[in-house]
């Protein structure tokens, strides 16, 4: 039996960035529904040409860079392409930034509202990040 995951990301921290692309990945590839909602400071990450280097909260994210460990942006897009994750970036936030659609990873889907996005998870778990 699969269940809905839906997880939130507005972080910037490269620690929980991974944390929400291990539940992604993991999720999705063990048969799950997965939705990943990102904004705030997690949605410069998934654009083309992105020069933005995750800051680092504490010595688990060194152990990580130093054991190299697949990086929260490769297991984002193996949730979608191994798995059939479906990431969504926040509408607002990509006005307020004034980024585009094509300025997006390929497997970043189309633009959806938090409104949206709340009343799509009513069930199932909800992780934050």
């Amino acid at each position: 039996m699969s269940e809905k995951i839906n997880v939130m990301v507005t972080t910037e921290n490269m620690e929980q960035m991974q944390m929400a692309a291990m539940i992604a990945s993991v999720g999705a590839v063990s048969g799950n529904d997965v939705s990943v909602f990102l904004s705030m400071n997690a949605l410069k990450y998934f654009m083309k040409g992105n020069d933005h280097q995750a800051p680092l909260e504490g010595e688990m994210g060194k152990t990580m860079l130093e054991k190299n460990v697949p990086p929260f942006l490769e297991l984002f897009q193996q949730a979608v392409e191994l798995g059939d994750a479906k990431i969504f970036p926040c509408s607002m936030a990509m006005d307020m930034l004034e980024i585009k659609s094509e300025d997006l990873f390929d497997y970043v889907g189309e633009p959806m509202g938090l409104t949206k996005f709340i009343s799509d998870v009513n069930e199932g778990q909800v992780w934050s990040f």
